[in-house]
């Protein structure tokens, strides 16, 4: 037996490569399906199956094109609806690869076709349950991403009766491996560890502690917060198909000249979006470039931020251009003019406009706040972190908001706008995505409030009533 987990941290993100005598099942994989071809063929083995646990929000699957690659069937739960050949397993439904075998758990209640895929050994004992977005580890699943006409205290009721009767019941020693870690919007607050055992999920997990359903609904569905706006995109993608990986690549592999680049510009239906360091970026971009660099969780922001029905033109480091294209291609990007050949240098080097974003200290601003009527601090933090700590006087206009051209109408024209965020990622997104539609009096903080906060010239408070 050999089980594999392959963890994408910017996606919060666990596939999975399982294989016994030379026959491997993959679960969950990702877009860039190559990862498991080679691995597979690394190993001398050959793939059998593609188990789906549920429709992902969160990202787009490989499943189709890494199907088409191995002639592998791709498996989903009860009461799977695609438009794509797939088979469906009945509940308890067992597959055998090599000495093993892989069981479906029906286990709706994040979605209605949520199915966790059981491992058993070759003497039938569990070895491990693949749970995808049923049971995370310290959390469990959103119930409210499901489509249909179930309300989330439906669903919520159902993903009580799954864990109860199809999890909890399982030998306490079953390793857990879930479909993503900390940082994921799929669960409210997972924790920090990316796999466990049934018996530490019931001395740990709040959702497998509480008294009875009616106490489990209230848990899961109270704080939720608003899924990011991609969700419905990627759930839809996974449901109804998506163009070959190959084709999208290529298309954004396309090198594209500073004429043809200022061509698109002129016809206005292209983004232009700069993957450099925020911190590279606000030295110097192309006018009208929205930043959001590779080192963040950039497909997230990318997703949540910019429109998929127009095409985008990428500016990244040389060398970078096959990771934007493929990281953007897991959230669900298709439409690619190309990238900028050359980068930003090659811009430069044309002579060409450029715009820049000022980078101030703290301490400047401490300088600044008490001397400029027209000064305004924009906190680009969550609601959450905003209360927890801020400059007196700020306004939080989330960066998530910021995909709506309305709330960044609502900012004076007049104004000396300071963004921050926590440490800098999403203060530059933030400024880009302003300048852009024609705000220039824009100065970035740098170090966000991890730094503001040790400058005691800058008065600080919570928001106690928002954290209760």
């Amino acid at each position: 037996m050999y089980i594999q987990q392959l963890y994408t941290s910017c996606l919060s993100e666990a596939a999975y490569y399982i294989e016994s005598n030379g026959e491997a099942a993959i679960i969950d994989p990702l877009r860039d399906y190559r990862t498991y071809t080679q691995l597979a063929a690394d190993r001398k083995a050959s793939i059998k199956y593609i188990f789906e646990t549920h429709f992902h929000a969160d990202f787009v699957s490989g499943h189709i094109d890494l199907s088409k690659a191995t002639g592998a069937p791709i498996v989903y739960g009860p009461g799977t609806q695609t438009r794509y050949p797939v088979q469906i397993a009945k509940d308890g439904e067992s597959f055998q690869l090599g000495e093993l075998s892989i069981e479906a758990l029906h286990t709706p209640g994040h979605t209605l076709e949520s199915t966790c895929w059981l491992l058993r050994n070759a003497d039938g004992s569990a070895h491990a349950v693949f749970t995808g977005d049923t049971l995370f580890i310290g959390d469990v699943g959103r119930p409210d991403l499901s489509s249909g006409n179930l309300s989330s205290e439906e669903l919520a009721g159902m993903l009580y009766d799954s864990l109860q009767q199809k999890l909890a019941t399982l030998p306490d020693e079953v390793l857990v491996y879930p479909a993503h870690g900390p940082g994921s919007a799929c669960g409210k607050n997972l924790g920090p560890e990316t796999f466990s055992t049934i018996g530490q999920q019931k001395q740990t997990n709040y959702a497998l502690q509480a008294e009875n359903k009616a106490a489990f609904v209230t848990a899961v569905t109270t704080g939720l917060k608003d899924a990011p706006v991609y969700f419905a995109v990627n759930a839809a993608i996974n449901q109804k198909g998506y163009a070959p990986f190959e084709v999208v690549l290529a298309n954004g592999m396309k090198a594209l000249s500073v004429a043809e680049v200022e061509a698109l510009m002129e016809e206005g239906n292209a983004i232009l979006l700069d993957t450099r360091a925020a911190t590279v970026f606000t030295n110097g971009f192309i006018p009208g470039s929205v930043s959001i660099g590779l080192e963040g969780r950039f497909a997230e922001w990318a997703g949540s931020l910019l429109p998929f029905d127009q095409s985008i033109v990428l500016i990244t480091e040389t060398g970078k251009e096959e990771e934007s294209v493929t990281r953007l291609a897991r959230v669900g990007f298709e439409q690619f003019a190309g990238h900028l050949a050359g980068g930003f240098d090659s811009w430069l080097k044309a002579g060409k406009q450029l715009d820049i974003i000022i980078d101030i200290e703290p301490d400047e601003l401490a300088m600044d706040l008490p001397h400029d009527d027209k000064l305004l601090v924009v906190d680009v933090r969550n609601e959450t972190e905003f209360a927890d700590g801020h400059i007196v006087g700020a306004t939080n206009l989330s960066l998530n908001d910021l995909n709506d051209t309305m709330r960044i109408a609502t900012l004076p024209e007049e104004a000396n706008i300071y963004l921050h965020c926590a440490a800098g990622y999403r203060s530059v997104i933030a400024a880009s995505l302003i300048k852009r539609q024609g705000l220039h009096n824009v100065r970035n903080v740098l170090g966000g409030y991890n730094a503001i906060k040790e400058i005691k010239e800058i008065p600080t408070e919570k928001d106690t009533a928002a954290l209760s």
